[in-house]
């Protein structure tokens, strides 16, 4: 069967490219951000439409899977010290695209923050005619050397034993280290190591068996927090680069990034959700799909 998808605030793709590795089809895929749009050209096909979720019609953009990864900063807890912690409402656009086309299986993706906000879970949790299960919190520490806590929402018309990732193995930090990295080392760093930032740098020894904190999608322009120890490199330390970065997301080693510029490959990197998250949750549809068919032949 050929499982067609639609994505709504797809980023660069990172995890449409794990929904097309566990066998579904992006029909669809729609971005405001034109790097962004860019790098999915660049890697996935020509699918990817630049748009503003919250004016496009509905009309007849019909798909069995939707797959919603709305924007968090509105939920972070770190939105409460930037004063912007409101909940957004972009959440409400995701919940019309729902509540009118009515696919057999909607996803939603967000920080755990999410759940602080009661309006919000009640509408993607409470749509008519939809069984939803909820992985709260998924770890991406358990198969990727990378703390990452998110809610995945996973909403379907027919019940079903949606199940976990496996976590049967888990790649180290070492595991992601390139042999030449490129990388900048901004004088911050020298600056925050002599303690003359209020906060310390985060380092990530993979000799230790340490894992990296949460990528970030602002990690251009604070390289000097989250830091890798690396004796090549002086004070210790460095950045990580572009490609370890995406490796801490289980972005697949094809995936280039050479259509934008650092800066936009951070923060692309950093919005997006662990690709590996993607080719869980494609595999898994698929077996709702092959369940869902048997149960229709011995009905019949």
């Amino acid at each position: 069967m050929n499982i067609t998808c639609n994505s709504y605030f797809s980023g660069g793709g990172v995890f449409d490219a794990g929904l097309i590795q566990g066998g579904l089809t992006l029909q669809n895929s729609y971005e405001i951000d034109a790097a962004a749009c860019k790098v999915q050209q660049e890697n996935l096909g020509n699918h990817v439409k630049q748009c503003d979720i919250t004016t496009k019609l509905v009309a007849d953009d019909s798909a069995h899977v939707m797959a919603f990864t709305y924007p968090c900063t509105k939920y972070s807890t770190a939105g409460d010290i930037h004063g912007v912690r409101t909940g957004d409402e972009l959440f409400l656009h995701a919940f019309r695209h729902m509540a009118i086309a009515r696919p057999d299986i909607f996803i939603v993706e967000n920080v755990m923050g999410m759940r602080k906000f009661p309006v919000v879970m009640e509408a993607m949790t409470s749509l008519p005619d939809y069984f939803v299960k909820a992985f709260c919190p998924l770890q991406a520490a358990d198969v990727l050397p990378q703390q990452r806590k998110r809610i995945i929402l996973i909403g379907s018309r027919n019940q079903f034993n949606w199940q976990p990732p496996a976590v049967s193995s888990r790649k180290s930090l070492a595991d992601i280290i390139e042999t030449n990295p490129r990388v900048t080392l901004p004088k911050a760093i020298r600056q925050r190591m002599k303690g003359k930032y209020r906060d310390l740098p985060i380092i990530s020894d993979p000799v230790k068996g340490d894992i990296a904190p949460t990528c970030v999608a602002h990690y251009a322009k604070d390289k000097s927090t989250r830091l890798l120890a690396d004796s090549r490199f002086p004070m210790g330390v460095r950045p990580y680069s572009v490609r370890e970065y995406a490796r801490l997301q289980g972005i697949p080693e094809s995936f280039s990034f050479d259509s934008v510029n650092d800066t936009d490959a951070y923060k692309i990197i950093g919005n997006g959700v662990p690709t590996v998250w993607g080719e869980w949750l494609g595999r898994e549809i698929q077996r709702y799909y092959t369940a869902n068919q048997r149960t229709q032949l011995k009905a019949a």
